[in-house]
């Protein structure tokens, strides 16, 4: 049974499913401590110009992905100056990279990651906050201490749900990255691909099977995981 599941898909699908999973998964762990950060800033601080934070954070979701993926080509490409200094300084290069793939994947994600998050932090009661501020702990040991744990299912929510979506990228990811077997072509640009040449469509939709598959279980997951969490803290 393991075998037939394994030669079900042809090794180029086996490879977009491998490079979704990876981008996803490193789109999802490096922009969450950013996530969190943002996201309890929009929740708890007042200041000057957080509409206009809150609204370049939800941009992604309102700009059509290929634009999306224009600035990020203009920006982070060889030509782009930050794309300029991380390669002179650091040597990254993140055009028509699978890490540009993962940059994609992230910028288009954040918001519902951020969104998850901060919905968890606004329904803890800042009193709660207070009264451990009143005991001497600083903002960050209080936020460690008390915040973190209680919105830890937010947390879980919000990472899964910019998994999800980050297996799903397209439009910014092809326009930023291109669709390069091997390197960064996920599984939404094979099917593209596929999709494309004659006889391609069987291809295709085992791929939107493995899509579908995967995106219902990570939101099986982040339900369950949430109320696990949930329980263990509500116990606590």
């Amino acid at each position: 049974m393991g075998a037939d599941w394994a030669n079900w898909l042809g090794p180029a699908e086996w490879q977009a499913v491998r490079l979704s999973i990876r981008v996803s998964f490193w789109a999802t762990l490096v922009s969450l401590p950013l996530g969190i950060f943002v996201a309890y800033v929009l929740a708890r601080w007042d200041f000057w110009g957080k509409q206009v934070l809150n609204g370049l954070v939800h941009l992604p979701l309102i700009l059509p992905p290929v634009v999306t993926g224009y600035l990020l080509l203009v920006t982070f490409g060889r030509r782009g100056s930050a794309g300029q200094v991380l390669e002179a300084w650091f040597g990254i290069i993140l055009s028509f990279r699978w890490t540009g793939a993962a940059v994609a994947a992230a910028v288009m994600a954040f918001p519902l990651m951020v969104r998850a998050i901060r919905l968890a932090i606004e329904a803890v009661d800042p009193k709660l906050e207070a009264a451990a501020s009143t005991l001497g702990a600083s903002r960050l040991w209080v936020f460690v201490t008390v915040t973190l744990p209680l919105i830890l299912p937010g947390v879980i929510a919000g990472a899964i749900l910019a998994f999800a979506k980050a297996m799903g990228e397209f439009g910014a990811t092809i326009t930023f990255v291109s669709n390069i077997p091997g390197q960064t072509q996920t599984i939404p640009s094979a099917i593209y691909a596929f999709l494309q040449v004659p006889g391609g469509e069987e291809a295709a939709g085992r791929l939107v099977i493995v899509a579908i598959v995967i995106a219902m279980s990570a939101l099986l997951v982040s339900e369950f995981v949430a109320r696990r969490v949930a329980r263990l803290v509500g116990g606590s």
